[in-house]
């Protein structure tokens, strides 16, 4: 696909390059840091590029000013990203390549569906919940149709991939997902699809990220598949959460990370990441902390478990 996801240079010449992509829904909290902490120092131990991309393409999700608090907290916790940000907002003519061209080629069409609609017809269909029914395969974009999301066709085929930390994976698109929306109905660009572009734009040759995302996978490869571009390596680390069992997150009342002490979050997410840091690390610089963490990094020794209690504590005095 001519000019929507070119891989650069650094993928040509083998340097590792990798990212940490958050949306501005909130302030970074420690689940952030765990995610933010393990693409960095996978990307960092082999000599490589870290890149920073705002994922702000859900104006309905975003809070204001929380792009510049995390940039801002980024920078507090002595993270040093490569080049320029690259804001999802500004790329909205790329991701209209990307979908222009899977229309053209026949993979996508409009889908009018309700959500009401979409449950009544997995009904009527015994699927499971959530699998698109594929009501509306067979109709054509239309300028003066109004408002449509656009979906992708899938095959009942498996999808797999070697995760490097929960090992192979392996879903079939049209029996567990269905034909998925690449375009929402209100105009913006769906997650999956903006993704797959931006990795592919910026060479990024392995994905590290929260296991939250693992499920999602699958149709990020079959786009990079679609679109022609090549697919990335994987690494899902376990997902923070709380004593509830429920993911940290805004939702979730989450505490946002200190600005002003940063080693205790810092060293309790290196822990949290298996890497038994010790406890003087805590105590001294920022700059001294990256220098013992880059240096023993060690990606294996990261559990595989999808999910653990957090035990950050909020106070950094009671640390």
């Amino acid at each position: 696909m001519a000019g929507a996801g070119r891989w650069d240079g650094a993928k040509r010449e083998g340097l590792y390059v990798g990212r940490f992509a958050p949306s501005p829904t909130g302030p970074l909290h420690f689940g952030s840091l765990v995610a933010a902490m393990g693409s960095y120092l996978q990307a960092k131990s082999c000599h490589g590029r870290w890149l920073v991309r705002m994922e702000d393409i859900d104006p309905p999700r975003e809070v204001g000013g929380a792009a510049d608090l995390i940039l801002r907290t980024l920078e507090a916790y002595g993270f040093v990203w490569h080049g320029e940000v690259v804001w999802q907002s500004r790329r909205r003519e790329a991701y209209r390549a990307a979908l222009d061209d899977l229309c053209k080629r026949g993979l996508a069409y409009p889908c009018t569906c309700s959500r009401k609609r979409q449950v009544e017809c997995q009904a009527a269909l015994s699927l499971p919940t959530g699998v698109y029914a594929g009501t509306c395969r067979g109709k054509r974009i239309s300028e003066h149709q109004g408002r449509q999301a656009v979906r992708i066709m899938v095959a009942a085929e498996d999808i797999s991939f070697v995760d490097r930390l929960q090992g192979e994976q392996r879903q079939n698109l049209g029996n567990e997902v269905g034909d998925f929306v690449v375009f929402r109905a209100d105009g913006l660009v769906a997650y999956q699809l903006a993704v797959v572009v931006d990795d592919a734009a910026q060479g990024i040759t392995e994905v590290v990220r929260g296991s939250d995302l693992l499920d999602s996978t699958p149709r990020q490869i079959y786009l990079q598949q679609a679109l022609g571009v090549l697919t990335p390596r994987y690494l899902h680390l376990p997902v923070a959460v709380n004593e509830d069992g429920a993911k940290l997150s805004k939702q979730t009342h989450a505490p946002p990370l200190s600005l002003s002490k940063p080693l205790p979050a810092l060293w309790q997410a290196l822990d949290f990441l298996g890497q038994s840091p010790p406890l003087e690390l805590s105590k001294g610089s920022v700059e001294e902390f990256w220098q013992w963490a880059i240096c023993n990094w060690q990606a294996e020794k990261v559990s595989p478990r999808i999910s653990a209690t957090s035990v950050y504590q909020h106070d950094p005095s009671s640390f």
